[in-house]
């Protein structure tokens, strides 16, 4: 079975040889190694001319910055393999991983994703593993709902059908490929684990903790999925469950916008809480759970509907409830920092 692996890189000179190294380590050598390097203005395009003497490495540069989606959907298209894997340029494997990885689809036919064990590689220098309980084999469907919370996580590789039916979604430059994760899981016959290791490099200067506006996309990703759960019927409690997740994302963005938002530009301050804004109008607060939408720091200030007679009485009371809603936030984070410093 040839493995066509995709690599999507930006602005990786640092990590990039270490990544590419740990492929052509692999004990399992029938690999197709596809690197598109979106737009990096460091030497990452000049590393990979200098890998691209192995045969199995094909390298692609893009003229624009499109993220990580449309870079692995670049490499897609150019894939040949029966199976998928992918590697972030920061990122390495275990000399093992996709040998490991290829018994398991070999002597499970009906398998149709099989996770590798994650070790999280912190910045100074301490490996943990990822908190998942451990299992051999779990249904897609059971699968796709714990991957609604991450209580699986999504570093794995799948068949190649999966990837051509349901690419990543390029929703957002950021976070939106976590959806195809899902919509993988959710069309598999049965999700396996192998021995394999994915080491995850926790990147201090990557989108989750840099301050910058591309963060927010976590928000607009979130309502692709949702969109996408409507579309394939899933049932009101699974509906439930992830609204659930979408409002503890919104706090999460504006702890975010918080400890961040003086290291911003006034603009993308400025568009990164109008976002906030924006989603916070439109979760459905009926689904959330009480426990947590009256838990401090966690209330919404918004009724579920708004009963006023005009546009204008309506467009007045949510301002109003943006503003506590506001002040809790502001007054909830500020405690949690005080309370840090004791």
């Amino acid at each position: 079975m040839t493995v066509s692996v995709l690599v999507p890189v930006y602005n990786a000179q640092d990590t990039l040889e270490d990544s590419l190294n740990s492929l052509l380590r692999q004990t399992y050598q029938d690999l197709e190694i596809l690197c598109v390097d979106d737009a990096s203005d460091d030497d990452s395009w000049q590393i990979l001319q200098r890998f691209a003497v192995d045969p199995r490495i094909v390298t692609i540069r893009l003229d624009e910055n499109m993220g990580q989606a449309h870079a692995r959907n670049v490499a897609l298209s150019h894939a040949h393999g029966e199976l998928i894997a992918f590697l972030d340029s920061d990122d390495s494997l275990s000399e093992d991983a996709i040998e490991r990885t290829v018994e398991v689809f070999q002597r499970y036919p009906k398998t149709g994703c099989v996770l590798l064990k994650v070790i999280n590689c912190l910045p100074d220098g301490h490996q943990e593993d990822y908190p998942m309980k451990p299992f051999e084999s779990i249904s897609g469907y059971e699968a796709f709902v714990k991957s609604l919370t991450w209580e699986i996580h999504g570093w794995y590789i799948a068949r190649t059908e999966l990837y051509r039916k349901y690419p990543f979604d390029e929703t957002c430059k950021a976070y939106s490929d976590d959806n195809t994760t899902r919509l993988h899981f959710f069309h598999s016959q049965e999700v396996r684990t192998c021995e394999g290791i994915y080491f995850y490099r926790l990147n201090p200067s990557s989108v989750t903790h840099a301050p910058s506006l591309r963060r927010f996309d976590y928000l607009r990703a979130n309502e692709s999925m949702k969109r996408q759960l409507i579309d394939l019927k899933v049932s009101e409690e699974i509906l439930d469950k992830y609204e659930n997740v979408r409002w503890r994302v919104l706090v999460d963005c504006y702890m975010f916008y918080y400890k961040n938002r003086r290291g911003m530009s006034p603009h993308d301050a400025e568009k990164a809480i109008r976002e906030i804004r924006r989603v916070w109008q439109n979760i459905e607060l009926s689904r959330v759970d009480s426990s947590l939408k009256y838990s401090f720091g966690y209330f919404p200030f918004r009724p579920t509907q708004v009963d006023t007679n005009t546009d204008m009485k309506r467009s007045c009371f949510l301002r109003i409830c943006w503003f506590l809603f506001r002040l809790e936030e502001e007054t909830y984070f500020f405690m949690r920092e005080l309370l840090k410093g004791y």
